[in-house]
């Protein structure tokens, strides 16, 4: 996932699992003289839940010295995502929304620092929850395309990598605790909306039952990616219209979903 000479933004939410990956790769950091890291941090924009999760990445950024740059919705987008849910008479559930927005924001970021990777801090519980998701929505390009390393050999879009992918969200916890970290424990007000949260009861009652079945489904679906791989065409990316971003359509997601046909959103300096 990572090389000597890498300049990785860490996108640090300011929860259980970006704090833990912040640490780590922090002491990592300090081993490797010519690897930087920089911590990423995007304010959605959640009344009440966001403020705390900010304040507590840039105390930890700052006591760690580690470079941070935060980036709102608001600054990139005009709005909230509390105030864009608002001003939608029908609307997808607000994870849809939150998830393409955030990941732009997060290339966005990572472009501004100087970064060639991007690491985010999907433990083993997300990896198998994303995987079921796309199965069980029929999107079978996108549960072909999903890995814990995802590199485009074009350049298009920076590489991403999930180092805490086979590690279990309770053993990240214990980490945590053992590290006597402080970290938001709020769920999001948004979060019964989504399928994922449904899936992952259900994954961790299976888990309970059954221990070592999450390990197994991982297993499974990395075998069945990896079969499948082979047949899947190459996609075809290119610069979105409205703000130059990479994607398969004529006009990126985040911007099909702003409603947007000539925007180019740029970080404030």
């Amino acid at each position: 996932m990572f090389s000597p000479d890498d300049h990785v933004a860490v996108a640090v939410s300011g929860g259980k699992d970006s704090l833990t990956l912040l640490m780590i790769l922090h002491k990592l950091e300090m081993r490797f003289p010519r690897t930087r890291i920089t911590a990423v941090t995007v304010d959605e924009g959640i009344a009440g839940y966001r403020e705390e999760a900010v304040d507590l990445a840039t105390k930890y950024c700052k006591d760690l010295g580690i470079e941070h740059e935060v980036v709102s919705f608001e600054d990139l987008y005009g709005y909230g995502l509390d105030d864009f849910l608002k001003s939608r008479q029908e609307r997808m559930t607000a994870c849809s929304y939150c998830g393409v927005f955030r990941r732009k924001a997060i290339n966005l970021a990572a472009r501004k620092v100087g970064a060639n990777k991007i690491a985010t801090a999907h433990n083993l519980d997300d990896i198998v929850q994303t995987y079921m998701l796309n199965l069980f929505q029929g999107d079978a390009e996108r549960f072909v395309r999903f890995s814990p390393v995802l590199k485009d050999p074009r350049g298009l879009f920076l590489t991403r990598v999930k180092p805490l992918c086979e590690i279990p969200e309770r053993e990240i916890v214990m980490y945590g605790y053992a590290e006597d970290l402080q970290f938001q424990t709020a769920s999001c007000p948004y979060m019964t909306e989504a399928l994922r949260n449904e899936l992952r009861s259900v994954l961790n009652k299976l888990e309970l039952a059954h221990p070592g079945v999450t390990f197994s489904a991982y297993r499974a679906m990395l075998r069945l990616r990896s079969l499948a791989e082979p047949n899947l065409a190459p996609s075809h990316l290119q610069p979105c219209k409205s703000c130059g971003e990479p994607t398969t359509f004529e006009t990126c997601e985040a911007c099909k979903m702003q409603g947007i046909n000539s925007v180019i959103p740029e970080l404030p300096a």
